[in-house]
Protein backbone atom coordinates (compact mmCIF):
# COMPACT_ATOMS: atom_id res chain seq x y z
CA UNK A 1 0.00 0.00 0.00
CA UNK A 2 2.50 2.57 -1.01
CA UNK A 3 0.10 4.62 -3.06
CA UNK A 4 -0.42 8.09 -1.72
CA UNK A 5 -4.07 8.80 -0.93
CA UNK A 6 -5.43 12.17 0.12
CA UNK A 7 -5.60 11.17 3.81
CA UNK A 8 -2.09 9.70 4.07
CA UNK A 9 1.21 11.38 4.65
CA UNK A 10 4.71 10.12 4.06
CA UNK A 11 6.13 8.30 7.09
CA UNK A 12 9.53 7.56 5.58
CA UNK A 13 11.47 5.57 3.04
CA UNK A 14 12.20 1.89 3.60
CA UNK A 15 15.12 0.08 1.98
CA UNK A 16 15.83 -3.63 1.98
CA UNK A 17 19.35 -5.05 2.05
CA UNK A 18 20.56 -8.54 1.22
CA UNK A 19 22.43 -9.47 4.43
CA UNK A 20 23.50 -8.22 7.89
CA UNK A 21 26.83 -6.86 6.62
CA UNK A 22 25.05 -4.76 4.00
CA UNK A 23 22.65 -3.52 6.70
CA UNK A 24 25.54 -2.45 8.95
CA UNK A 25 27.30 -0.71 6.04
CA UNK A 26 24.06 1.08 5.07
CA UNK A 27 23.52 2.18 8.69
CA UNK A 28 27.01 3.67 8.78
CA UNK A 29 26.32 5.57 5.54
CA UNK A 30 23.02 6.89 6.92
CA UNK A 31 24.82 8.18 10.04
CA UNK A 32 27.60 9.70 7.90
CA UNK A 33 24.94 11.49 5.84
CA UNK A 34 23.68 13.11 9.07
CA UNK A 35 20.32 11.40 9.52
CA UNK A 36 19.27 10.70 13.10
CA UNK A 37 15.64 9.57 12.84
CA UNK A 38 16.05 6.13 11.35
CA UNK A 39 15.87 2.55 12.48
CA UNK A 40 17.01 -0.87 11.32
CA UNK A 41 14.98 -4.07 11.30
CA UNK A 42 16.30 -7.62 11.13
CA UNK A 43 15.01 -11.09 12.04
CA UNK A 44 17.74 -11.54 14.67
CA UNK A 45 20.08 -9.35 16.74
CA UNK A 46 23.07 -8.15 14.73
CA UNK A 47 26.33 -7.65 16.60
CA UNK A 48 27.65 -4.15 16.00
CA UNK A 49 24.46 -2.58 14.63
CA UNK A 50 24.13 -0.25 17.62
CA UNK A 51 27.64 1.06 17.00
CA UNK A 52 26.93 1.43 13.28
CA UNK A 53 23.75 3.38 14.10
CA UNK A 54 25.67 5.54 16.60
CA UNK A 55 23.13 4.78 19.33
CA UNK A 56 23.70 6.14 22.84
CA UNK A 57 23.87 3.81 25.82
CA UNK A 58 20.46 2.70 27.07
CA UNK A 59 18.91 4.48 30.05
CA UNK A 60 17.16 1.28 31.11
CA UNK A 61 19.93 0.29 33.53
CA UNK A 62 19.52 3.55 35.42
CA UNK A 63 15.74 3.09 35.52
CA UNK A 64 16.16 -0.42 36.96
CA UNK A 65 18.74 0.80 39.50
CA UNK A 66 16.43 3.61 40.61
CA UNK A 67 13.50 1.25 41.08
CA UNK A 68 15.73 -1.25 42.91
CA UNK A 69 16.90 1.45 45.33
CA UNK A 70 13.29 2.56 45.77
CA UNK A 71 12.30 -1.04 46.59
CA UNK A 72 15.20 -1.44 49.01
CA UNK A 73 14.59 1.83 50.85
CA UNK A 74 10.81 1.33 50.76
CA UNK A 75 11.14 -2.11 52.35
CA UNK A 76 13.44 -0.83 55.10
CA UNK A 77 11.18 2.17 55.77
CA UNK A 78 8.03 0.02 55.82
CA UNK A 79 9.47 -2.56 58.21
CA UNK A 80 11.03 0.09 60.43
CA UNK A 81 7.69 1.90 60.70
CA UNK A 82 5.80 -1.31 61.47
CA UNK A 83 8.33 -2.80 63.91
CA UNK A 84 9.62 0.28 65.70
CA UNK A 85 6.97 3.03 65.50
CA UNK A 86 3.53 1.61 64.74
CA UNK A 87 3.43 -1.66 66.68
CA UNK A 88 6.63 -2.38 68.64
CA UNK A 89 6.64 -5.84 70.23
CA UNK A 90 9.59 -6.95 72.34
CA UNK A 91 10.09 -10.64 71.59
CA UNK A 92 12.70 -12.41 73.73
CA UNK A 93 14.62 -9.19 74.23
CA UNK A 94 15.50 -8.84 70.53
CA UNK A 95 16.00 -5.32 69.19
CA UNK A 96 13.17 -3.61 67.37
CA UNK A 97 15.49 -2.90 64.44
CA UNK A 98 16.23 -6.56 63.62
CA UNK A 99 18.01 -6.29 60.26
CA UNK A 100 18.70 -10.04 59.68
CA UNK A 101 15.00 -10.82 59.89
CA UNK A 102 14.29 -8.10 57.33
CA UNK A 103 16.63 -9.46 54.62
CA UNK A 104 14.08 -11.65 52.77
CA UNK A 105 11.44 -8.92 52.52
CA UNK A 106 14.03 -6.32 51.54
CA UNK A 107 15.42 -8.62 48.86
CA UNK A 108 11.97 -9.44 47.48
CA UNK A 109 10.82 -5.82 47.26
CA UNK A 110 14.12 -4.80 45.65
CA UNK A 111 13.78 -7.49 42.99
CA UNK A 112 10.06 -6.83 42.49
CA UNK A 113 10.43 -3.10 41.92
CA UNK A 114 13.53 -3.64 39.75
CA UNK A 115 11.52 -6.00 37.55
CA UNK A 116 8.66 -3.51 37.31
CA UNK A 117 11.16 -0.79 36.44
CA UNK A 118 12.68 -2.98 33.71
CA UNK A 119 9.34 -3.87 32.11
CA UNK A 120 7.65 -0.49 32.31
CA UNK A 121 10.90 1.36 31.55
CA UNK A 122 11.31 -0.75 28.41
CA UNK A 123 7.71 0.03 27.41
CA UNK A 124 8.30 3.76 27.96
CA UNK A 125 11.66 3.91 26.16
CA UNK A 126 10.32 1.91 23.19
CA UNK A 127 7.21 4.07 22.87
CA UNK A 128 4.91 1.15 23.58
CA UNK A 129 2.14 0.23 23.43
CA UNK A 130 1.75 1.17 19.80
CA UNK A 131 -0.98 -0.92 18.26
CA UNK A 132 -0.13 -0.15 14.64
CA UNK A 133 2.96 1.05 12.86
CA UNK A 134 3.10 2.45 9.32
CA UNK A 135 5.70 -0.18 8.35
CA UNK A 136 3.07 -2.88 8.89
CA UNK A 137 1.31 -1.56 5.76
CA UNK A 138 4.29 -2.55 3.59
CA UNK A 139 3.95 -6.10 2.27
CA UNK A 140 7.73 -6.68 1.97
CA UNK A 141 8.24 -5.71 5.60
CA UNK A 142 6.85 -9.10 6.66
CA UNK A 143 10.28 -10.45 5.69
CA UNK A 144 11.77 -8.62 8.69
CA UNK A 145 10.78 -11.60 10.85
CA UNK A 146 12.24 -14.17 8.44
CA UNK A 147 15.05 -13.14 6.11
CA UNK A 148 14.76 -9.40 5.47
CA UNK A 149 17.13 -6.63 6.55
CA UNK A 150 15.65 -3.14 6.43
CA UNK A 151 16.53 0.50 7.12
CA UNK A 152 13.83 3.16 7.34
CA UNK A 153 14.57 6.87 7.44
CA UNK A 154 11.61 8.80 8.82
CA UNK A 155 10.19 11.84 7.06
CA UNK A 156 10.31 13.78 10.35
CA UNK A 157 14.12 13.87 10.17
CA UNK A 158 15.37 17.42 9.73
CA UNK A 159 17.56 16.45 6.72
CA UNK A 160 14.89 14.32 5.03
CA UNK A 161 14.45 14.84 1.30
CA UNK A 162 12.91 11.88 -0.49
CA UNK A 163 15.11 12.04 -3.60
CA UNK A 164 18.32 12.32 -1.53
CA UNK A 165 17.28 9.42 0.71
CA UNK A 166 16.54 7.26 -2.34
CA UNK A 167 19.93 8.14 -3.81
CA UNK A 168 21.64 7.31 -0.50
CA UNK A 169 19.95 3.90 -0.35
CA UNK A 170 20.82 3.16 -3.98
CA UNK A 171 24.46 4.01 -3.34
CA UNK A 172 24.39 1.82 -0.21
CA UNK A 173 23.29 -1.18 -2.30
CA UNK A 174 19.62 -1.52 -1.39
CA UNK A 175 17.83 -4.32 -3.21
CA UNK A 176 14.42 -2.63 -2.86
CA UNK A 177 13.37 0.91 -1.93
CA UNK A 178 9.80 1.90 -1.07
CA UNK A 179 8.00 4.91 0.31
CA UNK A 180 5.96 4.25 3.45
CA UNK A 181 2.77 6.17 4.13
CA UNK A 182 1.01 6.60 7.47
Amino acid sequence: MSTNDQNTELYGILAEFKNPKALIDASEKVVEAGYDKFDTYAPFPIHGIDKAMNLPKSKLGWIVLGHGLLGFSGAIAMMYFMSVIDYPINISGKPFFNAPAWVPITFELTVLLSAFGAVFGMFFLNGLPRLNHPLFNVERFKKATDDGFFVCIEATDSKFQADLVRQLFEEAGATHIEEVYD
